[in-house]
């Protein structure tokens, strides 16, 4: 992609400030946008002799109070650096208006394979997709373990129980993002806010972990970075599960629009997937039925959400595609099947 094409950045006021972080590059540099997602634009810079870096900035248009927190991320990254988890390196944040209106992150590039299409997981073999699948929750679990004092992401958010400030929080997020109304979407609201369990511990949580954001190693299939950091927060660890779970459909389950990869013969089920993680942390997932409904709740909210953003400013429209009203009825429904299933 050519740099006129670029939405979003400045190309030769972002080259400046990359020089001034003293990176080393060879020639002009390049920028074009790539991934998935369709919250934070993400793109990748080149230099002339191959070197590869990546840079962040929130959506273009209207933001949410709170989202799209690229500064937050840079953090968050920052302080896991030391940890056992995988994460690029945070090589510069940039908040001077002289070279961009919004804040940007420059991280290292990661090499590996991203399964962010149908097709890369289908060319994959079952053996290879049985390995990224395992990795995903010993991940999660090495997520979950990181000291919040010794990182200095203690203060990260508050400490009240973390279901209710989910549940405001996205509730809030579906009043100014909808674009109609959902009967059963309140219905399910509802339900979730009268079947709140308690909260026994209060760690790190990712807040978006699935398969499309993490790196893994093209050879044994490891999880060697976790991206898309922007929805972590302090809270109850089972919810990252759960969002997990939520964003693993199983054959003959229309929630993840075309993207079906996880029903593909390899792939662990979400049963396994919940073994594999009891075994790496030995938590208590007695909640899990209640934290799998929550995550499917919210990832119709965020559906919405992109959905809205992508009406109102076409250029915030990725290569995946834009959630339909379908697919968002769909995980709500099986959002209420989930909760029937689990007692609420």
């Amino acid at each position: 992609m050519s740099d006129a094409a670029v939405v979003g950045i400045d190309p030769v006021a972002v080259t400046g400030w990359v020089d001034s972080l003293g990176v080393e590059r060879s020639g002009e540099l390049s920028f074009g946008r790539i991934g998935l997602g369709q919250s934070n634009l993400t793109y990748l810079v080149r230099d002339e002799a191959g070197r590869r870096w990546v840079l962040r900035r929130p959506p273009l248009g209207h933001l949410l109070a709170s989202a799209h927190d690229v500064a937050r991320e840079a953090r968050i990254l920052s302080a896991l650096g030391g940890s056992d988890v995988p994460t690029p390196r945070v090589l510069g944040l940039c908040r001077d208006p002289g070279i961009t209106d919004v804040p940007l992150l420059l991280m290292e590039f990661v090499d590996g394979l991203v399964v962010d299409r149908l097709s890369v997981a289908e060319a994959l073999s079952p053996q290879r997709r049985r390995a990224i699948g395992v990795s995903l929750p010993r991940t999660l679990a090495k997520i979950h373990a990181v000291g919040l004092r010794a990182t200095g992401l203690i203060d990260l958010s508050g400490h009240k129980p973390y279901a209710q400030r989910q549940l405001r929080r996205w509730m809030g997020q579906w009043e100014k993002s909808r674009t109609r109304t959902s009967p059963e979407l309140d219905d399910l609201t509802r339900r979730l806010q009268a079947a709140v369990p308690e909260q026994h511990e209060l760690t790190l949580v990712h807040g978006d972990f699935h398969l499309r954001n993490v790196i893994t190693r093209h050879d044994t299939g490891e999880v060697t970075a976790v991206l898309d950091w922007e929805l972590c927060t302090l809270g109850d660890p089972v919810a990252d599960l759960g969002s997990l779970l939520a964003y693993w459909p199983a054959k003959g389950e229309n929630t993840s629009g075309d993207f079906v990869a996880t029903a593909l013969d390899g792939f662990p089920s979400r049963e396994e997937l919940v073994e594999a993680y009891l075994a790496a942390s030995g938590r208590d997932v007695t909640a899990l039925g209640y934290w799998h409904a929550l995550g499917l709740w919210k990832v119709a909210i965020i559906a919405e959400g992109v959905m809205r953003r992508a009406m109102e400013e076409p250029q915030n429209k990725a290569a995946s595609g834009t959630p339909t009203v379908e697919r968002i009825d769909a995980l709500v429904t099986k959002a209420r099947e989930v909760a029937e299933q689990a007692g609420f």
